[in-house]
This record gives C-alpha cells, structure tokens and sequence, in this order.
C-alpha cells in the first residue's frame, strides 16, 4: 500500500505536503489554543510536521495515518529529531475509514478529503473520532477568483469549476452541516510558491540521480511545464485554507 510513486518522487523533500509554510503551521497551532496534553489525530498526515511540531511547541499528543511509506518514515525520524517520540505516533495504512477507537480533542484531515469523498464525507468520517465539544480540521482548497473557462480551471489540476467554491460558499457550507467555523488559517501566494516551486529542485535533483528510470520521462514532462502551469494557473486562481469546525 503506497501513494502512486509520482508523488513520492516531487514531494520528497517536502517536511508540509501543502501550501503552508512552517510559520503558517505555527500560526494554526497558536490560534487553536492548544494545551498541553491534547490529543491530535491527523488522516493524512504526510512527514508528520504538523503533529510533530505542535508537540514540541504545545504538548500536544498525537496520531497520524498515511498511506506514504517513505512520508510515514520521514515522519517518525522528524519525530525523534524533535524530541517528540514519545508523544506522537505515525502509523503507515489508508486513512479512508479509519475511526479511533480513542476519542480526540482535534480530528484532522488537512488536504486530503478524498478519503471520504469530498468535505461532507471527510467531516463526517472526523466527527467519529472526535470527542464531545471537540474541533475538526479541515484543508481545503478554494477558488481565489472564478475561472472564467472550464479549461482554467483544468489548468489548476481541477476537474471542472465546480470541484471548488468560492470562499465566502466554502464558509457557509461548513454552516449548512451544521458546523461552526471558529478559526481559520489561509495559504498565500508565497506559501503556494514554496510548496509548488521546492518540487522543480527536487525533480531536477532526482532526474540528474535516475536518467534512465522509468519514469525518467514523466519527471522531465512535469519539470518542464509545471512552472509555467503554476505561474499562469494555480498560483492566480487558487486558494488554500485550514479550517477549525465545532458542530453546533
């Protein structure tokens, strides 16, 4: 069980498989108040940043799902470089379905609400998991401006304009299941460059070390159009957020 190896390829250098920044992961973790002791899940928790981080800084304790092996790696060895070991654990599986056994006080799912088919089905799955006048996490993509072709947004890597709102309708949606936002934390321009443009590095390294791999090819395809894909689309018209529920 493996992400497709694609990923673990332009992503390997990542410590945030998303468009925040260390500072932007810090400012999350202070604007939730967390204290000492907070149990932390995390579906999807990539190299482990977040939760690692947060432990350092707040005392959190914490568990993470991904299905990377490499990423869940990276995550443990970031855990005993922290100092934190003891307190988060990362276990490598499919985070679709997965409902603890324990209750937490945060259940995050932070750019990955494929695993439950969207955002409704990514809350709900979260909710069960989550203790009594706990918080949910969830990042999420938006659209910074609307696309004005369906080939636009195409060439945000969207299937059509209609896989993401707008985000005053993001917001109101989280209403509509009955959810209230009660903190978020958006991507920007420059925290976008930084998750987009480490991977253009990390291809070109990775090229130069497996010229003849097989997929030699697709790395060299992605290099050469992904900056001026991202320059032109991503970058213009999409936007990133994390976003702190409590059901009503």
């Amino acid at each position: 069980m493996d992400i497709p190896r694609i990923f673990n390829i332009t992503e390997s250098a990542h410590r945030i498989h998303n468009p925040f920044t260390p500072e932007k992961l810090a400012t999350l973790g202070a604007a939730l108040r967390l204290e000492r002791g907070t149990r932390v899940l995390d579906l999807g928790s990539g190299s482990g940043e977040m939760l690692c981080t947060w432990a350092r800084d707040h005392g959190v304790i914490g568990t993470g799902i991904d299905m990377s092996r490499l990423f869940t790696e990276k995550a443990k060895r970031r855990a005993e470089e922290l100092g934190v070991a003891d307190q988060v654990m990362f276990i490598h599986g499919d985070a679709a379905g997965y409902v603890s056994d324990e209750k937490f006080d945060v259940a995050a799912c932070v750019g990955a609400t494929w695993i439950a088919g969207g955002v409704a089905g990514t809350i709900e799955l979260l909710a069960r998991s989550l203790r009594t006048r706990g918080i949910i996490l969830i990042g999420e993509p938006y659209w910074r401006q609307l696309p004005p072709t369906e080939d636009v947004a195409k060439g945000c890597l969207a299937g059509s304009i209609s896989d993401f709102l707008m985000l005053p309708e993001l917001l109101a949606s989280f209403g509509h299941l009955n959810y209230d936002v009660v903190e978020m934390v958006l991507a920007d321009q420059d925290s976008w460059d930084r998750y987009e443009a480490t991977k253009w590095l990390t291809m070109r390294r990775w090229l130069e070390a497996n010229p003849d791999d097989e997929l030699a090819k697709e790395v060299r395809a992605k290099l050469t159009s992904e900056p001026e894909r991202y320059a032109t689309y991503t970058r213009e018209y999409l936007g990133w957020g994390v976003f702190a529920l409590m059901p009503r």
